[in-house]
């Protein structure tokens, strides 16, 4: 049996990359999102366990010590991580797994795992993030001028990624997230097992 694939998303605020991993994981059978771990606390809504694993800093801290997590940050006074061993378990059931992480933590990964896919989900243009930003309505105009510059920084890292999709109409995007994995089924170093076995 192949290993599942490991794939890396990564998109700055606004650009739809929750709304099309919610469709793939919907219509894929074999795609599970890795649950991260975070120190914030619970928000009104989330389930520990399906939203976030929800730790203490205690706890988190405890998890770095014993080379739990695949990687982790901090971000505005909490941690945030990937844990290790359920995204392991799940590769080697041959499952896909899909990791949505900031550009750094992205960046990590790859170092960890040199075949991983990388997805990079893409704004039409920064006028439309701007637009798709101001539409939420949740956030001041600070706020939302802070997101867009983050997002200009953030769009830079977008070459070091295996592939880019434009999410400018959903239903295409979706279509292209899942034209890439399965693409990456069908590369050779990942079918070597397989070109073996038939040459008997």
């Amino acid at each position: 049996m192949n290993k599942g694939l490991l794939i890396v998303v990564s998109a700055p605020a606004g650009c739809g990359k929750d709304t099309i991993l919610e469709r793939v994981l919907a219509d894929n059978d074999n795609i599970f999102y890795s649950v991260s771990a975070t120190t914030r606390a619970i928000r009104p809504g989330e389930i520990d366990g399906v939203s976030y694993y929800f730790k203490s800093r205690e706890e988190f801290e405890e998890m770095i010590k014993n080379s739990e997590l695949l990687e982790y940050t901090e971000y505005c006074g909490n941690y945030y991580g990937t844990p290790k061993k359920a995204v392991m378990d799940m590769l080697e059931a041959g499952k896909d797994v899909v990791l949505k992480i900031e550009v750094e933590g992205a960046g990590n990964i790859k170092k960890m795992f040199p075949d991983c896919v990388m997805i990079f989900i893409l704004p039409p243009s920064i006028a439309e993030l701007d637009r798709r930003l101001h539409k939420r309505g949740t956030e001041t105009e600070e706020v939302i001028q802070k997101r867009i510059e983050t997002a200009k920084g953030e769009l830079t890292y977008a070459v070091n990624y295996d592939y880019t999709i434009v999410n400018g109409a959903l239903e295409k995007a979706i279509e292209d997230f899942e034209t890439v994995v399965k693409a990456e089924k069908f590369r050779v170093s990942r079918n070597a097992d397989l070109i073996k076995e038939i040459l008997g």
